[in-house]
């Protein structure tokens, strides 16, 4: 401790014409002192204000500048001595010695300013400020092609310092993308894989740059795919195959990407993890069961990539993603439903599938987790169904194999996911199959279920598709029976609801529900929709010059037909619709236009 204190005196009232020797002796007392302890040592050398005194002795010229470099590297290891540092104008001099030609100079320099940029605002805006990175990506640049050891360990530095610069800081590391570091680190990986100190310093320097949008414009030029995979394949130890995940993971959210890692063979190493793994229940292999089988669905969001892997239903990836619905592992039944409900994008992959058998799966599925079962699992099986059922020929087949009846059984399901793909799910199926819409819609518990789930405020999604099935059930059975239902379990007044959504699909599709009622069971419903003021929302809707030509048109229809009931004709007349309707006998679209006419020639006649 002595030492340390006579050395600090003495590179305090350092000058130029004290010898290098007896510097050099306090530089090693210091750099000795660190080694034993660090922290304590940086606060000795904080408070002693040997820093400033440091920032006059990194010169090109010095013989002590790398011993000086290193003893800054060491004491910004310590995060409340990396501002100290800024402050005693250490980071210009250091950057400037980023262009001098010795190695030992370059290597504690790059160490040096990584360190005072570790988690530090102030050090990285301070580098930043003196142009530090522009010369140390060029510094890789130049370095990239060599594979002596010193070269690699350099190497090792300079990445560690760009990562400690850019580490979560968006504006950095658009900075160092427009640099052109991408390709860079891409090419410096494929040269340099054997050494795993500076593949790592690349990987952690990928996994901060892949997540912005513009990295990964960049990264689907260079051949990264094939680099990763390649390494992912060497990879032995979890923690390795970890990090590279972590990099995989981001940059396939790019659907160039996930086209180049299909094609370098990255689901077949997917495909091994998961056979490997399933049935162990290991803390690490169930975490790499996890990510290799939700890459495998990310891989399966783009539409190339999804299409390739299916290969016309043929493709051996496909038939191994199938054998994952039956399996007992939570995380394979999910991965598989969610794989399937990405292969179910298109009309030719659903028919396909669903002439292959597959909506059967899907329901062994679902009865595995009806009582107290795995809401994602469930959730991921009735996407799975949803989008099976969107292609026309698929809807009877789905029917008689009694889909409707699986997803009933979730009705009684508190959780608003599942809510939501059941209704999705039942809409899909019922669209233009009357026998099963009229079906559905006799169903009292049902019926009763989506009128209370029209009512969900809090879950806009919910309330939204039950007002939509509550009108598909009518619009696609045209049964009385069926409204009557709606009418006792008081759906009435969310159908008007429904007709002022801002969703033109959403209020066409009430409107025409509406014209139904009208139409076959005007006295059941008389009274409720006087309650909920349909006439004046009609009003409203055909008075608005920015209601859509349809809306228009079908509001009128509805009116047309609301005459038959006293009590809504009484309302009609009091509000001056005649008026309203005769200016929309100019309206643009022609069909409007004819409407209003027959609208105007009805109201007439009945006043």
């Amino acid at each position: 401790a002595d030492n340390l204190s006579d050395a600090l005196k003495k590179l305090k009232i350092t000058t130029t014409d004290s010898t290098a020797d007896s510097l050099e002796g306090c530089l090693d007392c210091l750099l000795q002192a660190l080694a034993q302890n660090n922290t304590e040592t940086s606060e000795k050398i904080q408070k002693s204000g040997v820093l400033q005194v440091f920032a006059s002795l990194l010169t090109p010229q010095s013989s002590c500048t790398a011993k000086v470099a290193n003893i800054i590297a060491e004491v910004a290891r310590n995060e409340f001595m990396r501002n100290p540092c800024v402050d005693a104008g250490l980071v210009p001099p250091l950057v400037q010695l980023l262009n001098c030609k010795d190695q030992e100079v370059l290597l504690q320099t790059g160490r040096a300013l990584g360190n005072i940029c570790y988690d530090s605002h102030e050090g990285r805006n301070a580098v930043d400020h003196a142009g530090g990175a522009h010369i140390v990506v060029d510094h890789i640049r130049s370095l990239c092609s060599k594979t002596d050891p010193a070269s690699e360990k350099l190497l090792t530095v300079f990445c560690g310092m760009l990562m400690n610069y850019s580490n979560e800081n968006d504006t950095l590391q658009s900075q160092l993308i427009n640099m052109g570091v991408i390709p860079t680190l891409v090419k410096l990986l494929g040269i340099h894989c054997q050494n795993a100190a500076l593949t790592e310093m690349c990987l952690v320097a990928f996994g901060n740059l892949a997540e912005l949008e513009s990295s990964k414009e960049q990264f689907a030029y260079t051949n990264i795919a094939e680099e990763l995979v390649k390494l992912f394949k060497k990879q032995i130890e979890h923690d390795k195959k970890e990090m590279i995940f972590e990099v995989l993971a981001p940059l396939a959210e790019n659907d160039v990407i996930k086209l180049q890692l299909v094609e370098a063979g990255l689901v077949e190493c997917l495909l091994e993890i998961v056979q490997k793994t399933v049935d162990s229940d290991k803390e690490d292999d169930i975490a790499e069961l996890k990510t290799a089988s939700d890459l495998m669905v990310l891989l399966l969001l783009g539409d190339e990539s999804m299409q390739k892997l299916f290969e016309g239903g043929r493709g051996s990836v496909f038939q191994r993603v199938l054998s994952w619905i039956p399996s007992n592992s939570h995380q394979l039944q999910l991965a598989g439903a969610l794989a399937i409900a990405n292969f179910a994008r298109n009309d030719g992959n659903c028919i396909h599938m669903v002439d292959n058998g597959i909506v059967q799966k899907l329901m062994d599925l679902l009865d595995r987790h009806v009582e107290d079962g795995n809401v994602t699992v469930q959730h991921a099986a009735l996407s799975a169904l949803r989008n099976l059922a969107i292609p026309v020929v698929n809807k009877a087949k789905m029917l008689s194999a009694g889909v409707a009846e699986a997803v009933l059984k979730f009705l009684r399901s508190e959780m608003p996911p599942v809510q939501f793909k059941l209704l999705g799910t039942l809409r899909m199926l019922i669209d233009a199959q009357a026998e099963a819409a009229e079906q559905l819609g006799k169903n009292v518990k049902l019926v009763e279920r989506l009128v209370e789930w029209c009512e969900a405020k809090d879950h806009a999604g919910v309330m939204g598709e039950s007002n939509r099935l509550l009108s598909a059930l009518i619009r696609h059975s045209k049964s009385k029976d069926v409204i009557r239902t709606i009418v006792q379990s008081g759906g009435i007044k969310h159908l008007v609801t429904m007709a002022t959504s801002e969703h033109v699909i959403m209020q066409n599709e009430a409107l025409v529900a509406l014209a139904l009622i009208a139409a076959l069971e005007l006295v059941t419903a008389e009274k409720d929709l006087e309650n909920a003021q349909l006439v004046q929302i009609l009003h409203r809707l055909l008075s608005d010059d920015r209601s859509a030509p349809e809306i228009k048109y079908n509001s009128m229809v509805l009116i047309c037909a609301l005459i038959g009931s006293e009590p809504l004709q009484k309302e009609v007349q009091s509000m001056a619709f005649l008026e309203v309707v005769s200016k929309l006998r100019s309206h643009e679209n022609k069909t409007v236009a004819q409407q209003a006419s027959l609208t105007e020639q009805r109201l007439a006649v009945e006043s």
